[in-house]
């Protein structure tokens, strides 16, 4: 039967949220057991993950005045760059549990596990069962999706957050409770104690959807909305008062800040600075550009050669944002999310959720205003292009992984959009619609894949005939009714799953390590490891060597080998060529021995028993030059290393006069040469000058290749 004018208009009767299909269960637990196992499985080969948390884990886990604040040491000296909402669940589980990577990351993938059945629940509630099935598998083999959710960043508790919110916002535009809006506030609050501003990217659409489609009179969804900013301040304000109101002498400074400041942390550094690029502190962004850059230089804390390096990356001759000529992290634009290094994480059905979020709008046309499938197309959408638009033209700080945070919209979009798109499928331009969806799904796959010519090389010509089918299929009639259905349901879900879904596989079958990390094989022009695009994994026709991408220098998110002017040498300075000298005790490019700026030191056994020698004497077994740098050595003895600067090396704590009275109390054992940088963007931080003082004060001693400056024998 052909769809009319009429049929079109009525709206869609919404799934009951208690009708269920007998074989729903079943697909549900298959999805969640899948989800949890391949998101659990070989979780320990990453180790420590990105050291930078995974210590200050540590130190949550022994003291809870670190826990409190999210500090990186156990004796509060600095506390990450982040608030600790995230640091609060692995440290619990690790003072449960002990010490080790699996106690630290299971929390992680049962957020992810736990972000999959919400998502499915939001969705289904409103769309049905299939739509929630789907959404929910679309948003576990999202290859970024499978790398965070195996990571110890706070992106995984995040995702869930925002998930959470949206859910609370359709209950509450399905019965207009204001308890509702209070609780996605609440949600939203937990979300900027876990990675401040970021979360704000969904509030405007929140808050949108409820305007436009929520059921009380407008006056009373005014007044309903500032209920929920009451609870996204009041719980979210509570700690950051208590941080600001707590005597700065007697709590950790404020990691990532020049003036020791939560507020300042929060519209700087972590705030206005990620759209602008005026990013204090930072080590590049849109103050820093042009080759060989004298500014570069001074902003890399004086070492020698940073100023090449600096320039270099920032002016073009390396991106690691993917792109040539745009600053340190990649060009900006609307074509950002689609680029190498971006690309395979997140873009596979950016296209097809667009397509599917204007033909569900569309659909719903003639809805009443508070139609929820409407509504729901609405959240997801501006979720998606808020956030995406956020992304794809912010000058500042931008990782390949943030893009985790557009998850969930596609998976949303893609799981209720097509279900709605099939149910009108007898009319024409729906299946034409279908059929553009599909084809735009081919074509992002086949440019994808393309990227890594060696990843599974058959599967982009699999992809291609299977879509192409599939597109042409879905345009017959006569071939969506029946069992033909079935199969033009099985190869539509083929053709948007197979790339995501090896991309997926590989990154969980891979370690990953280090700062800056990315999922999938290595690609060309994009970020991967040492040697560039060979990559694979069993039982897809890959290499097995492929594996060994993120375990070292991909662990800095560079392309390819490091590029010229980024080989690390002690203080965190670089030289020309990227060569690596074999002294102060670095070990291979870009990470090892004393550490570096973005990846965590790796101590050898002789250098940790130095270290632990009398260690309950002192309130620091040793001190080093950047958060990274300190950290593996923390990590290794369990005791408090403090991390000279924070994460950049650039913080101005502890000052030189700090330091030297700890000093002068034997609270410090051991100096650590080498590490972080010590500078950063329009930064006066005291690791220059720190690292000074130590080598004209102290005598030098090489451990197994560390170099270490005992700080209680006077050189």
């Amino acid at each position: 039967m052909t769809a009319t004018a009429e049929t079109l208009a009525a709206p869609l009767p919404a799934p009951e949220p208690q009708r269920q299909v007998r074989w729903e269960p079943w697909a549900l637990g298959v999805l969640l057991v899948g989800t949890g196992v391949a998101y659990i499985w070989g979780l320990g080969a990453s180790g420590w993950a990105n050291s930078f948390y995974a210590a200050a884990v540590q130190a949550g886990s022994v003291s809870w005045k670190a826990f409190f604040f999210g500090s990186s040491d156990a004796a509060n000296s600095i506390t990450v760059d982040k608030p600790p909402m995230s640091l609060w669940l692995m440290s619990l589980s690790v003072r449960i549990f002990g010490l080790n990577s699996w106690a630290m990351l299971v929390p992680q993938a049962l957020l992810g596990v736990g972000s999959v059945a919400l998502l499915w629940g939001t969705v289904r509630r409103y769309f049905g069962a299939a739509a929630g099935l789907l959404a929910g598998l679309v948003l576990a083999l999202t290859p970024v999706a499978a790398l965070m959710f195996r990571f110890n960043n706070p992106d995984a508790l995040l995702v869930l957050l925002m998930i959470a919110a949206v859910w609370a916002m359709m209950r509450a535009v399905q019965d207009g409770r204001t308890r509702w809006l209070v609780l996605v506030g609440i949600f939203c609050g937990f979300g900027f104690l876990t990675k401040q501003l970021q979360v704000m990217l969904v509030v405007p659409p929140l808050a949108l959807t409820y305007l436009i489609a929520g059921p009380p009179k407008l006056g009373k969804r005014v007044l309903q909305l500032f209920a929920a900013l009451g609870g996204l301040i009041v719980s979210a304000g509570w700690w950051l008062a208590i941080v600001e109101l707590w005597p700065a002498d007697s709590r950790p400074w404020i990691g990532g800040s020049q003036n020791n400041s939560i507020l300042e942390l929060t519209l700087g550094y972590n705030g206005l600075g990620r759209l602008s690029g005026n990013e204090t502190g930072s080590v590049g962004g849109g103050g820093m550009r042009g080759a060989g850059d004298a500014a570069a230089g001074a902003a890399a804390g004086g070492f020698p050669g940073m100023g090449e390096a600096a320039g270099g990356m920032a002016g073009g001759g390396m991106a690691p944002g993917g792109a040539a000529g745009g600053g340190m992290w990649g060009s900006t634009g609307i074509t950002r999310l689609f680029e190498s290094a971006q690309g395979g994480q997140i873009a596979w059905l950016i296209p097809a959720a667009l397509i599917l979020l204007v033909a569900g709008i569309v659909l719903r046309g003639k809805a009443p205003r508070a139609d929820t499938q409407r509504a729901s197309f609405i959240v997801w959408g501006l979720w998606l292009l808020v956030t995406g638009l956020t992304f794809s033209f912010m000058a500042g700080i931008f990782h390949a992984y943030y893009t985790v945070a557009l998850a969930p919209a596609i998976a949303a979009l893609i799981g209720s959009g097509s279900v709605v798109a099939w149910r009108h499928r007898d009319v024409l331009w729906v299946r034409i619609i279908l059929a553009v969806s599909l084809a735009a799904t081919v074509a992002m796959a086949w440019v994808l894949l393309g990227r890594s010519p060696t990843f599974v090389p058959w599967l982009r010509w699999t992809i291609l005939v299977v879509g192409i089918v599939s597109a042409v299929a879905v345009l017959i009639p006569a071939v969506t009714r029946g069992r033909l259905a079935v199969a033009v349901i099985l190869a539509a879900i083929f053709t948007g799953l197979a790339g995501p879904t090896a991309y997926a596989i590989d990154t969980i079958s891979t370690p990953h390590t280090g700062s800056i990390v990315s999922a999938g094989p290595s690609v060309e022009g994009g970020m991967g490891g040492p040697g560039g695009g060979r990559g694979g994994f069993g039982g897809f026709g890959g290499t097995a060597d492929g594996g060994n991408r993120r375990t070292d220098g991909a662990g800095t998110g560079m392309p390819g080998t490091p590029p010229a002017g980024m080989g690390q040498i002690p203080g965190g300075a670089t030289v020309p060529g990227g060569t690596t000298p074999t002294t102060g005790g670095t070990r291979g490019a870009m990470g090892g021995g004393a550490g570096g700026l973005l990846q965590g030191s790796t101590p050898g056994a002789a250098v940790v028993s130095t270290l632990e020698e009398n260690s309950d004497q002192f309130t620091w077994v040793a001190a080093a030059i950047g958060s990274n740098s300190a950290s593996g050595y923390q990590l290794a003895t369990q005791s408090p290393v403090m991390a000279i600067g924070g994460f950049n090396g650039s913080d101005p704590s502890p000052t030189l006069a700090q330091f030297q009275q700890y000093v002068a109390e034997g609270k410090i054992h051991f100096f650590i040469a080498g590490g972080g940088m010590g500078g950063g963007m329009n930064a006066e931080g005291t690791a220059t000058a720190i690292s000074t003082w130590v080598t004209e004060n102290f005598t030098a001693t090489t451990v197994d290749g560390v170099t270490l400056y005992d700080l209680t024998a006077a050189g």
